[in-house]
């Protein structure tokens, strides 16, 4: 369990071990990481950051972790594709983080965060400000286009499980039909949507806004795949089709015939 005098203890180190390793200029920390989210924390709050190397420099510092702290109690440290980063604390405290330059988080989205370290120039603020400005443009939902996908996911995904891919087909079903409902009900009722939600992640406390429905997904996710598929279907119509001249209805019905629901 992180206690909140720990968390606070790694954030301070984290920040010295950044400003006194050569090559690094600037921390950004995300989430509850960041002075907005600190009052989400909890004993299950990682440390989100971006750690940010001199322009060029990224390749040639990363393999060297020497600068994350308390490193005589770390137990695991991982790469996740080329710039990302997970630790691992001999508590099960968790790191994850981006370690690059600027450049290489170009694509990067950033919500809730604070500048913890920066260079003169305002690297890290700069990179803070454009990342902002791409989360909000990605923080817009399209319902009529997602509710759509919702089945063709499900449709796909029920296919390749009788055809006995049941990785696969769950995958489609458990993940994105899952991801692209909670993305349509977000969008079909915005207003219901809180402070509370993730800005980045629409599945992030959804149940937060939308507590019975958010139940009703999970319940469907313990089903058997196909079980589950057709209890996500039923919850997609249930939800979103009443009083929406958008839906897809004939759409559905083609789903649920071409399935034998």
């Amino acid at each position: 369990m992180t206690t909140s005098a720990r968390f606070e203890e790694l954030s301070r180190a984290l920040i010295a071990g950044v400003r006194e390793r050569e090559g690094l200029i600037g921390l950004l920390m995300l989430g509850s990481a960041s002075d907005e989210g600190a009052a989400r924390r909890d004993e299950w709050s990682d440390h989100d950051f971006f750690a940010l190397t001199e322009a060029g420099r990224g390749s040639e510092i990363r393999p060297d972790l020497s600068w994350l702290p308390d490193q005589g109690r770390l137990v695991l440290t991982a790469r996740e594709g080329e710039i990302g980063f997970v630790a691992v604390y001999d508590d099960g405290h968790v790191f994850e983080f981006a370690f690059s330059d600027a450049a290489e988080l170009s694509s990067a989205v950033a919500a809730e965060a604070t500048v913890a370290v920066d260079d003169a120039a305002g690297t890290t603020a700069a990179l803070l400000a454009e990342s902002r400005a791409r989360a909000a443009v990605a923080d817009r939902f399209d319902p009529r286009n997602d509710v759509r996908l919702v089945l063709v996911k499900l449709l796909i995904g029920v296919g390749r499980v009788r055809r006995g891919e049941v990785l696969n087909g769950g995958a489609f079903i458990r993940q994105w039909a899952v991801q692209l409902l909670v993305r349509a009900i977000r969008g079909r009722f915005a207003e219901a949507s809180t402070s509370l939600r993730d800005s980045i992640d629409p599945v992030r406390r959804f149940e937060r806004d939308f507590p019975e429905w958010g139940a009703q997904i999970a319940a469907a996710l313990d089903l058997p795949p196909e079980a589950a598929a057709q209890r996500l279907f039923r919850l997609t119509r249930e939800i979103l089709e009443p009083g929406w001249t958008e839906f897809p209805s004939s759409a559905a019905d083609v789903v649920a015939a071409r399935l034998g629901w």
